[in-house]
């Protein structure tokens, strides 16, 4: 009875084997010259100059959590699509209510801003039109007093906006 398992574990035991020479051999053989260029980590090809930036969005994540809910819904639907005669009316049913229950979900991450990716947008107090005295440099102090991070100007000459001060 266990030398029906004999070959399972002599598999398991070469592949062990393999790992550990494969370990040890590469202590051995491989030179052994680091330098600042090979210690860094790599960025396809950019030279890293700067920090980190700080840390994905929540919205992020939610679009993420859009295409996990939408992934095993598609999980779902495949055994059901090729046994969907056998299943009859029970079965439809029971995919409606998952689809139901699915869709919530889907209202749910939209309603919680999961597609938005803009700053949060507040109430406008004239209807939705442009005042007249508006400027690139009203603008920029105006994103810069509401927090909003402006991304990839980050390393690039500031423009001239041709207007004298």
């Amino acid at each position: 009875m266990l030398g029906q398992y004999l070959p399972i574990l002599a598999l398991g035991v070469l592949a062990f084997l393999f790992a550990a020479l494969s370990f040890v051999a590469t202590k051995l053989l491989a030179p052994r010259n680091p330098n600042d260029k090979k210690l860094a980590p790599y960025e396809c090809g950019i030279v890293p100059t700067k920090n980190n930036p700080e840390r994905f969005p929540v919205r992020f994540f939610l679009v993420a959590m859009i295409f996990i809910v939408f992934d095993i819904e598609i999980i779902f639907f495949y055994p059901w699509a090729l046994a969907h005669r056998e299943l009859g009316l029970s079965g439809f049913v029971a995919v409606i209510i998952f689809s139901v229950a699915v869709f919530e979900s889907f209202i749910y991450l939209i309603g919680n801003g999961a597609l938005e990716w803009g700053p949060v947008r507040r109430g406008r107090s004239n209807s939705g039109q442009i005042s007249t005295d508006r400027t690139t440099q009203s603008t920029v102090v105006r994103i810069q007093d509401t927090g909003v991070r402006q991304v990839g100007l980050e390393g690039r000459p500031e423009e001239d906006t041709g207007v004298a001060i």
